[in-house]
């Protein structure tokens, strides 16, 4: 194998990945809304196809190239929800991979990167092939299946980037002067907000499609307005054991995890005091 066709090269995570394969040494090919190659070429000529096209485009694009796909074909995606892109890639002759890079396209590369591969009809000798070529480039791949994939992203991006999407909006509508709050935050208090800022200086239909379209998000969800009212409840009650059990339940879960979180978040906010 040593030609690669990306659908939607000519996007961010595209251009991303048409680099990581072209130092790999594959001849890459890449179609788009304005390109002279069209999907089917790629479809037809390619020994690896890439879809990498918005989340609600891309079972439409599978479904548009999936009838003229070989056995001896690649046919795989950079979607973040991967049941429904998967079960439509099946539908082709081709060996079926699912991708998602748990990062966004802003980078000059994919070194200290985690690569999710969701592998459905596919060869350990090709499943390989591109763990390799990841891992060359420094980036760790995690294997699952599609649903699991579903289910740990839900709450890995839908519940983080819901909650994010609701603190701001009563950042919003709290009515405090947004020029004081910044005024005041300690560097800890900057990462949190600058985590806000960061989703919304990026697009709308990026987080709605993942929020949207993974069928997992909405159980999450639902959980997520239970915890919050127990949380409310808990600083409602003038029994201070009630937020005391709250809290220490939660400490308990996490306990593995506070150094590890404490190490990087202490490494964040030294960083952020020497940018000042």
């Amino acid at each position: 194998m040593n030609s690669i066709g990306i659908i939607g090269g000519n996007g961010g995570m595209g251009c991303l990945f048409s680099s990581v394969f072209s130092r790999a040494g594959y001849e890459v090919s890449v179609s788009g809304r304005n390109t002279r190659l069209s999907n089917r070429d790629l479809a037809e000529s390619c020994d690896i196809v890439m879809v990498s096209v918005p989340i609600r485009a891309t079972v439409g694009v599978i479904d548009e190239i999936a009838p003229v796909m070989k056995p001896e074909q690649v046919l795989c995606d950079l979607t973040s929800v991967k049941t429904m892109p998967v079960q439509a890639m099946l539908k082709s002759k081709a060996s079926v991979i699912g991708f998602h890079p748990m990062f966004g396209p802003k980078l000059p590369g994919i070194r200290g990167q985690n690569i999710v591969a969701t592998p459905a009809r596919c060869p350990d000798e090709i499943l390989s092939i591109f763990t390799s070529i990841f891992a060359s480039e420094g980036a760790q791949v995690t294997i699952m299946t599609p649903e699991e994939h579903d289910r740990v992203v839900a709450v890995v991006q839908g519940l983080v980037h819901f909650a994010t999407l609701a603190v701001a909006d009563a950042v919003r509508t709290s009515g405090t002067d947004f020029e004081k709050i910044l005024s005041v935050m300690s560097p800890v208090y900057r990462i949190e907000m600058g985590l806000i800022g960061r989703i919304l200086g990026q697009s709308s239909d990026l987080y709605g499609d993942i929020l949207r379209m993974n069928p997992e998000v909405m159980p999450v969800l639902n959980s997520f307005s239970d915890s919050v009212e127990n949380l409310r409840e808990s600083v409602a009650s003038t029994d201070e054991k009630e937020f005391q059990a709250f809290f220490n339940g939660n400490r308990e879960c996490f306990d593995e995890y506070i150094p590890l979180a404490t190490r990087d978040t202490d490494a964040l906010i030294e960083a952020l005091v020497n940018l000042t």
